[in-house]
């Protein structure tokens, strides 16, 4: 893949937890996709497992919006990290701002594993 490629990927992955669609986050992920918070020592396997996480998210928050986003691609190695601003309009109204890195390792055109370091409380709980 390309640099652009691997940016157009992440995108997508985005777009679809933004827009609260599995189906768009599915088409960016390996079926056996290994998903960690390492800030919070978090580590999924499966899509069935991300999408119960991010079901989760979706329903103790009214919005998720990932915005501002600085990229290091590697094509050689099929990786990207990405440095982004994270706000969550949470249930009351209120506005929760976060600056998060993801490292995404891509095989086949497919995110295989992504690893996430959260600034403060886990809004990805997997409780």
């Amino acid at each position: 893949m390309t640099k652009a490629d691997l940016i157009t990927l992440v995108e997508k992955y985005f777009r679809g937890v933004d827009e609260q669609n599995f189906a768009i986050i599915s088409e960016t992920m390996t079926n056996e996709c290994v998903f960690s918070v390492e800030t919070h020592g978090v580590r999924l396997q499966g899509q069935s497992e991300i999408a119960t996480m991010l079901e989760r998210l979706w329903e103790n928050h009214a919005t998720v919006e990932h915005k501002d986003f600085s990229y290091i691609a590697d094509p050689n190695s099929d990786r990207i990290a990405t440095q982004f601003t994270v706000v969550n309009t949470e249930l009351d109204g209120t506005l929760t701002f976060k600056s998060n890195c993801n490292f995404f390792d891509v095989e086949n055109g497919k995110f295989k594993a992504v690893a996430v370091y959260m600034a403060g409380q886990n809004t990805l709980d997997t409780k």
